[in-house]
């Protein structure tokens, strides 16, 4: 299954040619930046280099203020494929304007090119993200996710190194030569890979494009707030840029100006944190199983803070170095520890981000794809400035030592991360189920495939456990809204998460006339707006771990709102501590934990023919003897 090996997407044509070309697009930035960065320092005085480098540093981020919007709606009104090519067309011709800016030593000419370079970045961006959910499918969404953090934090991290190496103070013109005929070598070679991706068809070719940058960012903007947890998503991965940012601002200064450190150290800095968002983008994957898994994203915004706060702490204790060596470092107190927090921050930055992108990517309507990544992309250049800006308040204006920065995103993290999740339950929600089917059970699917990826439809399961419906959501692919019943619903903690997935209560018609059918009428109007719903329709917990008989709720809504019927079971469960095996469920001690449950689908069953009783045969055939 493609899920259980994202490396599998690097031998298809559907992935390769993208991935290498957004890799060494990336690079070839980097080099560039880099190593115009380094030529100035060494040209100029200490405070005109400073100037310039910080006017580098914004030419590069301003295009994507200036076009991200104008990109987005290229992105959505025509192939994705045809734009890249022309892109790439665009870098040669660049990277040729770079080379003359090099070797005659312009630094305006120079600065003009890495302008130029930011605009094609800003326009390659919408397409980044939005081209992967034509060519990859549902399950592969997170890996193809991962592996695209990954390559871009290493095509950083590698083209920053190279371009600084090529750059070095002696030999500048013929290193000049080297440089420029690296990034036309590397412009030409991503020109050629290019060509070989897929067609990326126009979700709307008939889109008017608005060249008002502030108008249709507005518009997109209110657009993407209609949808909170997009909204907010967005807001997430923009503030690990911040943090990103900020990290990779400051770890070479701490390096050099705190411990007293050279190149390779502030290198081998460096790469502990890309290796370590490298790390975690592809645990991510694997700690999903292939689905989008949100609940990752609570886990990865605490490990953030904890490493922060470690790195603060280790960070501030650690004494500047009497050699200026990498051995002299790896033996200092506190050394290793630093080196592991700061790969510890990336990767609970991977298990962090990729979930967000790869939630924005699913959730977003087609049409708007491409904008609202563009919407994304504005954000996290604004983050990034508001890093810069965060770094001259605390570290020039305030006078705080580095490490005390580190301590104070680190409780910005925190904060903001309550924040996100404050706004959007579902987060908080989703960890509570990936923690529940990652510790106490060990679940198996079999059948899941049946469950349609979209459009409305029915699963008829039956009931064993107060956990049953998180254990089916955190195995069905798509969200889940449970019919339940009210007694059910209204349990402390576990409400909060019901309430939160938008389950529906219900109970007898006797016992609230009203509120039974305003139950029918909320079930209804999900179905006709297209939602996944599931039914227990025993209608309570099993008292001796057998099949109670079907009730005809589920004949009932279907005659309103006739759509297929997925049968499903849940084995194992019985004598669990959820359950009411032995007297009352919550009245035992857990037996043992990773105990092996199994979710089982039946093939679907159309309205006509799911009747309670043959619903109850199915589900009965399915889960068999192991209750």
């Amino acid at each position: 299954m493609a899920h259980k090996n994202q490396f599998q997407l690097l031998a298809s044509r559907r992935f390769l040619p993208f991935f290498l070309t957004q890799f060494l697009g990336a690079f070839n930035d980097n080099v560039f930046k880099s190593a115009l960065m380094v030529m100035i320092a060494f040209r100029l005085a200490a405070d005109q280099a400073n100037a310039l480098n910080n006017l580098a540093a914004g030419l590069f981020i301003l295009p994507f203020f200036l076009f991200s919007a104008t990109a987005g709606q290229l992105a959505d009104k025509y192939d994705k494929s045809l734009l890249i090519r022309r892109i790439k067309l665009a870098e040669i011709g660049i990277s040729m304007v770079g080379v003359v800016a090099l070797v005659s030593g312009s630094n305006s000419l120079c600065l003009v090119v890495l302008f130029l370079l930011g605009v094609q970045s800003a326009f390659f961006g919408p397409i980044k993200y939005a081209i992967l959910p034509q060519h990859l499918r549902k399950s592969e969404l997170v890996g193809g996710n991962a592996l695209v953090e990954m390559a871009t934090f290493v095509a950083i991290l590698g083209g920053t190194i190279v371009g600084t190496i090529l750059s070095g103070a002696s030999d500048t013109d013929g290193n000049s030569q080297w440089i420029g005929g690296l990034i036309i070598g590397i412009a030409l070679v991503g020109y050629l890979v290019c060509r070989a991706i897929p067609g990326a068809a126009a979700p709307v070719p008939e889109l008017k494009i608005d060249l008002n940058p502030i108008s249709q960012t507005t518009r997109m903007l209110r657009e993407v707030v209609k949808t909170p947890s997009i909204f907010y998503a967005i807001v997430g991965i923009s503030w690990f840029w911040l943090l990103g940012a900020a990290y990779l601002t400051q770890i070479p200064s701490f390096g050099k100006n705190v411990l007293g450190g050279d190149e390779p150290l502030v290198a081998l800095l460096l790469c502990s944190f890309t290796i370590g968002v490298a790390i975690g983008s592809l645990l991510c994957e694997r700690l999903s199983g292939g689905r989008i898994e949100l609940g990752l994203v609570p886990l990865g915004a605490a490990g953030l803070t904890y490493g922060g706060i470690a790195l603060s702490v280790i960070g501030g204790n650690l004494a500047p170095l009497t050699e200026v060596s990498l051995a002299a470092f790896w033996a200092s107190p506190g050394a290793k520890a630093f080196l592991l927090h700061l790969a510890l921050i990336g990767v609970f930055g991977g298990l962090y981000i990729v979930p967000l992108y790869a939630m924005i990517q699913e959730r977003t309507q087609k049409a708007l794809r491409a904008r609202v990544i563009a919407v994304t992309n504005i954000m996290n250049s604004m983050f990034m400035v508001i890093s810069a800006l965060l770094g001259i308040v605390f570290l020039s204006l305030l006078d705080f030592s580095i490490p005390q920065f580190f301590m104070v995103i680190a409780l910005m993290n925190a904060a903001v991360a309550v924040f996100v999740f404050a706004k959007v339950p579902e987060f908080a929600m989703r960890l509570l189920v990936w923690l529940l089917s990652h510790t106490m059970y060990r679940v198996n699917h079999e059948g899941l495939e049946r469950v349609p990826d979209e459009g409305p439809a029915i699963i008829a399961c039956n009931h064993v456990s107060y956990v049953d419906a998180l254990l089916l959501a955190g195995a069905v692919r798509r969200p889940i809204r449970f019919i339940m019943y009210k007694p059910i619903y209204e349990i402390p903690v576990l409400h909060f998460i019901f309430r939160t997935g938008r389950a529906i209560p219900i109970c007898s018609k006797q016992k609230d006339p009203e509120g039974y059918e305003r139950a029918f009428e909320e079930i209804e109007q999900g179905l006709k707006d297209g939602d996944l719903l599931c039914i227990f329709p025993e209608g309570q917990l099993t008292k001796d771990g057998e099949l109670q008989p079907f009730k005809a709720g589920i004949e009932k809504i279907l005659s309103r709102t006739p759509v297929p019927v997925v049968p499903m079971a849940l084995r194992g469960l019985w004598g669990s501590f959820f359950s009411h095996r032995g007297g009352t469920a919550f009245s035992t001690w857990p037996r043992r934990f990773w105990s092996r449950v199994s979710v089982v689908a039946g093939e679907p069953l159309d309205a006509a023919a799911a009747k309670a009783e043959r619903l109850q045969e199915q589900v009965l055939g399915l889960r068999g003897e192991q209750r």
